[in-house]
């Protein structure tokens, strides 16, 4: 990406301390409007608080990364954001959301519809023990889709890249794909219903480097129609692959929120410089 200098002109001093592969597109060059918002967002599970008062506008078509030490609040961040966590009894949270206009938690918003506009994708791959042809085709018949599943399943199996090598066996069980496979037929169901948000909840974390690749290529061309918002605890990755860049440390606060080779090469924080260049963490 742009926005992450290549490695014969990145500065010396620069917290990236192994060089990383840039892409060539500019979409930092161009100002975006804001898909998410959130506002003194706070959140607990029972007495504990997991994320203490974060705002920070993300904007769209654009990758956002979450990045921090495990337990400082990343995921719980991204499950607010299509209200995941009303899933957990003992989850509260206080605060603002807001998407499309509308503060997401309030009482007249529908969570499964909400769901629509934001899909998500997790750490493991998720396939339904269905054909693959099912699979992508879920969300829609959930929603009553009534247009051409069949050719919204392909274009959905394009966009996730896996529609070249699933082609001719559409009928088989989407758990006989390989794990980058089945994350990729994942990624096709999350955005059949055609959403406005995709979030990542460490898509990458429990594939090999090649099926990794192959879905950080396929990030970036998502953010071309999409916004993307992705958690991951790999560095590189997140210097390689996003625009923007938000640091949480302990505690669920988020330290610092810039441009991704901001946040990488020229911190505000000292304890973000310590976390990047493995200080702890």
């Amino acid at each position: 990406m742009s926005n992450t200098p290549s490695s014969d002109t990145r500065s010396s001093d620069s917290l990236i301390t192994t060089d990383v592969e840039t892409g060539s597109n500019d979409r930092t060059a161009e100002s975006r409007a804001t898909a998410v918002a959130t506002r003194d967002l706070n959140v607990y599970y029972g007495d504990e608080q997991a994320i203490d008062d974060v705002s920070m506008d993300i904007p769209e078509n654009r990758v956002t990364a979450l990045i921090g030490p495990s337990g400082c609040g990343k995921s719980t961040f991204l499950r607010c954001i299509n209200r995941m966590n009303d899933m957990i009894e003992v989850c509260r949270v206080e605060g603002e959301v807001e998407f499309g206009g509308k503060n997401v938690y309030d009482a007249d918003v529908d969570p499964v519809a909400l769901r629509r506009r934001i899909g998500m994708v997790f750490q493991k791959p998720n396939p339904f023990p269905k054909s693959i042809r099912d699979n992508v085709a879920y969300g829609l018949k959930i929603q009553g889709f009534d247009g051409d599943v069949d050719e919204r399943v392909e274009e959905s199996l394009k966009g996730a890249a896996l529609w070249d090598e699933v082609k001719d066996q559409l009928d088989s069980s989407g758990l006989d794909l390989s794990g980058g496979q089945q994350q990729r037929l994942c990624i096709a169901r999350a955005i059949a219903p055609d959403p406005e948000v995709i979030l990542m909840d460490e898509p990458t974390s429990a594939l090999d480097p090649v099926a990794a690749s192959k879905i950080e290529d396929l990030i970036d061309d998502l953010a071309e129609e999409y916004t993307v918002i992705i958690v991951t605890h790999n560095m590189q990755q997140a210097a390689r692959i996003s625009d923007r860049t938000a640091v949480f440390l302990t505690g669920g606060r988020l330290v610092e929120y810039d441009d991704t080779a901001k946040i990488f090469e020229d911190p505000e924080e000292q304890r973000v410089e310590d976390y990047i260049t493995g200080k702890f963490g």
